[in-house]
């Protein structure tokens, strides 16, 4: 952290400083440290490979920085937006279909990219404003919530893993330590709470295990993982039904990308928007996430635990994140780690799903509290109480055979429609 806070000051960085010396190594590797939790999380509860999605999170890290001139500190990772859609569509089509929807989620963002070069960034928030946006991201945490409670329960399917007693009470020391930490923790402890969670409930089931007998956490996934391995990348199949049903998803996260960039840039006191641009900035988001789909890994969204990083330790260098991604890369070639990650008890994740499904729908709510008095206007109030029912009710629309639209995307479509065709409200 010391090294970190010696990094050029932001009024004077220009460009990425890459003189790869120990210091932007070890920089490099504290923010992957930060990234960590949230990053394999996602593959985790998908079913996706998290070497895989380390491997991509690198890559695209790596794509971004080319695309914005190695002008941006920040770190792309697995988005927390498409995991019910990922869930879904893999149960539904499969993971290469599944796959490559989450590819062409990349190329709308790259097709949104060379829309603002054309007609500027007014555009955008016209067609997705707070209205449309705020109720499809609070859908997309409320449609979350029985996969958590599941899972925190120890419920896989219709097949108890463990005693429920035993899965709740992992599940509330992971919970509680996330929450803790959190709220309490000071210094880098702060914007790691998930890595905390986990280890408090790692450590809690290998004393139950100890105490009752009955081992909670398969020491044989580590031991028979080699230490070398290729990670299992999915080559794509390209299902209209798939594509559209996810497209519609990618619209929360493209707008969150602008608040992404403007809070870096507050950060780090440089105006971003402008240099590279925000068309560039969503260009290098939207080639990460198409390379990570044709990979098989998890769409890459900015981290703002990273950013929450950069801000407490002064690390402005862009090179910085240049070194977390080779980092990220590495890792995905280490059989154990896969190992390790996949002996983690389902509860602990579940008790952490329990906080992180709920602040998703939060941010929702902060969204829509931007509206302020309109918010109780009667055009607002239709548009965001269609969304939310259609969103977590079950309504599914077919058109034709073998494609459907529903949930997440069915919602994202309405909202989007209803914002369009509906007459302004008369004074």
């Amino acid at each position: 952290m010391t090294a970190a806070r010696e990094q050029i000051p932001a009024s004077d960085l220009q460009d990425a400083d890459y003189n790869f010396t120990p210091r932007q190594a070890l920089a490099g590797a504290q923010m992957l440290f930060v990234a960590f939790g949230a990053l394999v999380l996602v593959p985790l509860l998908t079913g996706l490979d998290p070497s895989v999605a380390l491997f991509t999170a690198g890559l695209g890290t790596l794509i971004f920085q080319v695309v914005t001139r190695g002008q941006v500190p920040v770190f792309l990772a697995s988005s927390f937006a498409f995991i019910a859609p990922v869930i879904y569509g893999v149960q539904t089509w499969g993971m290469p279909a599944t796959t490559g929807g989450l590819a062409a989620a990349g190329l709308l963002y790259v097709a949104l990219s060379f829309a603002i070069r054309a007609f500027g960034t007014g555009f955008l928030h016209r067609l997705l404003p707070p209205v449309v946006v705020g109720p499809v991201i609070m859908v997309i945490g409320l449609s979350l919530a029985p996969v958590a409670v599941n899972m925190a329960t120890g419920l896989a399917g219709d097949t108890q893993v463990m005693p429920r007693s035993t899965a709740l009470l992992l599940a509330g020391i992971s919970l509680g330590t996330t929450m803790l930490t959190a709220i309490l923790a000071r210094g880098i402890m702060r914007i790691v709470p998930i890595l905390a969670g986990v280890a408090a409930g790692c450590s809690a089931a290998l004393i139950l295990g100890a105490v009752t007998g009955g081992p909670l956490i398969s020491t044989a996934a580590i031991a028979d993982a080699p230490w070398f391995k290729i990670p299992a990348f999915v080559a794509p199949e390209f299902n209209l039904a798939a594509i559209l049903f996810i497209l519609p998803v990618a619209i929360a996260p493209a707008i969150e990308h602008f608040g992404d960039i403007l809070a870096i840039s507050n950060v780090t006191k440089r105006d971003y928007m402008e240099k590279p641009g925000i068309q560039n900035t969503m260009l290098g988001d939207g080639l990460a996430t198409a390379a990570a789909g044709l990979l098989g890994g998890p769409p890459n969204t900015t981290y703002s635990e990273v950013t929450g990083a950069v801000t407490l330790t002064r690390a402005f260098n862009p090179a910085i994140m240049t070194w977390a991604a080779v980092f990220a890369i590495a890792l995905s070639f280490v059989g154990k780690l896969s190992g390790a990650l996949a002996a983690i008890p389902m509860p602990v994740m579940g008790g952490i799903m329990i906080l992180l499904f709920g602040m998703v729908t939060v941010v929702g709510l902060s969204v829509l509290a931007k509206l302020g008095e309109a918010l109780s206007e009667a055009r607002n109030m239709v548009i965001i109480s269609t969304v939310l029912i259609i969103g977590l009710g079950g309504l599914t629309l077919e058109f034709g055979e073998g494609f459907t639209l529903a949930g997440i995307g069915l919602s994202g479509v309405a909202g989007l429609a209803l914002n369009l065709i509906l007459p302004k409200q008369r004074d």
